[in-house]
This record gives structure tokens, sequence and C-alpha cells, in this order.
């Protein structure tokens, strides 16, 4: 599949969306003695800007309902400038809270509806690789845009990295203006229509399996310096190459995810759980070794994103009657099992695991979503019945 220009733009924009989200990560010494707070303190900077793409893309999503899809995500990409705007000119820890959940505000929903707009940029094969396409913006910002993002704020201050992402909005949505046609538009449905998609057993499925999937890897991420620092007895310097080894990983394994899925999507999601599982448990086998371990960053990481476009893909399709708030509920899922994740981690230390022992949470929580993708394929294989819960011309 090419990269139209269409697309091109969806990718600028993922791009600078993922920079702003993760920057922040490793100027938060920084922030702290710019504002006078602890890093904890600074740390909810983070935890909030989850907490807010969360909550706000379906409402986002709801609001923007009746507008053309192309409008939405021009006006998506306004609030994203003004937010990054605002988080580098904020004189307080106050104000930098509320420009990073305004910020936050347009995240989800951007990716939800823009999920919806590729999809219909290339035809019906190839439609999880398109989503794979746009989403390997917030992939390859993990391996650009964070890094120098990174070095600019501890070389300019931290607000020169949030300044600097300004521009990139800009571009974007200059992009987006230009590149993405008008026929992006969706119907307007009311209030109940959209919500009705949630009545749809696999709809609330496919939800979960996107809650536990990424549950599943931040249980474990969250604390993956210590664990290659004082587990696997790596340097920091060499950590800094392992991260960006991850990178590269989730970028292929995001991409060849796309193509899987337009080949057998639910099949392709329940062999990426059962490999997650075994890859969870090898990785905590192999910690202590340096060589194995970095192998099983790469692959895990690949595995891990490879599920990213086959998930998104299914909740478009599940949640038809309403795309925009079904697509954004996964960035919302998405970001629930994110929060989930980090706090099981962090709850299972506080109770005496060690961090060698984190991947096997993982893969617990990789081997509940294996098993709610099982009960979908089982449910999917049960003769169609129309009625409550059903939508004719959507496949299970």
């Amino acid at each position: 599949m090419t990269l139209s220009r269409p697309l091109l733009a969806l990718v600028i924009a993922s791009f600078g969306i993922g920079t702003s989200e993760f920057v922040i990560m490793g100027l938060l010494p920084n922030v702290a003695a710019d504002l006078d707070v602890s890093i904890p303190s600074a740390g909810l900077l983070v935890s909030f800007y989850a907490l807010a793409v969360m909550a706000g893309a379906p409402a986002m999503a709801v609001l923007l309902s009746a507008w053309p899809r192309k409008r939405a995500l021009l006006a998506l990409l306004a609030l994203f400038i003004l937010g990054n705007l605002a988080c580098g000119l904020a004189p307080s820890y106050g104000l930098l809270m509320a420009a990073r959940i305004v910020t936050a505000l347009c995240h989800g929903a951007f990716f939800g509806i823009g999920a919806v707009v590729a999809i219909t940029l290339v035809p019906p094969a190839q439609r999880s690789r398109a989503i794979a396409v746009m989403f390997s913006g917030l992939t390859v910002a993990n391996i650009l845009g964070v890094p120098l993002g990174t070095a600019l704020g501890q070389w300019a201050g931290w607000r020169a990295s949030f300044l600097a992402i300004v521009p990139v909005g800009v571009v974007a949505a200059i992009a987006v203006a230009r590149w993405l046609p008008r026929a992006t538009g969706s119907a307007r449905i009311s209030l109940g229509q959209e919500f009705s998609v949630l009545r749809r057993p696999q709809m609330l499925l496919a939800l979960t399996i996107s809650i536990m999937s990424s549950a599943s890897l931040f249980a474990t991420f969250t604390f993956i310096t210590p664990i290659l620092e004082q587990v696997t007895h790596l340097s920091p310097h060499a950590v800094t190459w392992v991260l960006l080894l991850f990178g590269v990983g989730i970028t292929g394994g995001n991409l060849l995810g796309g193509r899987l899925a337009d080949w057998r999507q639910l099949p392709v999601i329940v062999g990426i759980l059962a490999s997650l599982v075994a890859l969870a448990i090898l990785f905590g086998l192999s910690a202590a070794m340096t060589v194995p371990a970095v192998a099983m960053v790469f692959i895990w990481g690949a595995v891990q994103f490879a599920n990213g476009a086959p998930l998104q893909t299914r909740v478009v399709d599940q949640g038809a009657a309403a795309p925009n708030l079904a697509s954004t509920l996964n960035q919302s899922a998405f970001n629930a099992g994110n929060a989930l994740g980090a706090w099981l981690g962090a709850a299972g230390l506080r109770a005496g695991m060690g961090y060698a022992e984190l991947p096997y949470l993982s893969a617990s929580l990789a081997a509940t979503g294996l098993l709610v993708a099982l009960a979908a394929a089982w449910l999917a294989r049960r003769p169609r019945r129309q009625g409550r819960g059903s939508m004719p011309g959507v496949a299970a």
C-alpha cells in the first residue's frame, strides 16, 4: 500500500501528538526544578494527561459527531496547537496541568476519528493497513520526536520542547486542510444511537481486549528502566539504546499487524495475545541475561504493537452505527489499560514482587485478554441472530 498524501497528513499529526504526549517523561526533573514541585507531583502531568485522554475522547467524539470529519480533525488540531503553546508559556504548575489536559482532549478523539478517516481512504481489503500507517506516526515519535524533544528541553529548557511541537501541529493542520478530501463527512446521528453500540457484546469484548492488552504492556514497561539496570545490569547509556530498539520494534510490529489483520482479523488478535503470554514468560526467565533480555524487549515490543491496528479496526467494525464514538472509545480503552497496568505493576512491587517478576504479571494480563478474545471468537461462530445487540451488515 502506497503512502498517499491524505494518509501522510494523518501520519504527521499523529507524530506531533505522540511526541507531545511522551516528551515530558524525560523532562520531569527539569519541570519539577523549574516550577518548584516534587518529581512525583510533576509525574502527575503524565497521569492526568492519560486520564484526560480516557475521559475526553468519547466526550469529544459525541460533541463533534455532527461535524464533517475533516472539519472535526482541523478543530482538534487547533486545540492541539493551542494546548502545546500554552504548555510552553505556562508560568506555574497549575497552568501547565490545565494546558496538558487541554492538549489531551484532542488526543484520543483525533486518533479515533482519524482512524475512521484512514479507513475511508483505501479499499476495504486494506483498512487495517491504513490504520497501522496512521499509527506509525505515533511509533516513530518514540524513535525520533521524543529523544530529540528531550535533548532540546535539556539544552534550552523544557518549555522549548513544547514550543517546538507547535510548528509540527501547524504543518499537520495545513496538510489535513489541503490533502484530506472533503468526502470524509459523517451523518448526523442521535445521542442514543451513538451509545447504542455499547449494547453489542462483541463491541464490549473488543474494548476489554484492548484494555487487557495495553495493561499487559504497561505492567512491565512502566518499570523497564529499573528492570534493565538492576536485573539485566545495563548502564543507563545502554538502556537508552535498548529503548530505541524497542521503538524500532513497535514501528515494524505495528505495520505488520495491520497487514495481518486485513487477512484474518480475529484469529490474528488471538494469535498475538497467545504470543504475548509466551513472550512475557520468556522475558521473565531471561531478564538477567543481557543478549536474550535485549532481544526479548525488541520482539515483545513488535508483537505487542502488532495488535494496535487489528483491535482498532475491530472496534470500528463492531461500532459501525457510530464509528467516531466507537473508534475513540478504543483509544480510551488503551489509556485505561495504560493506567491499570502501571497501577498493577506498582501494586505488585509494593507487595514484595521483584522487578524480574513483573513480566509474569504481564503474562497473566495477556492471558486474560486471550480468554476474552477466545470468547469473542466463540460468540462469532454462533448462528447470527437479528435483534437487540445485532446489526446487519457488520461482521462479527
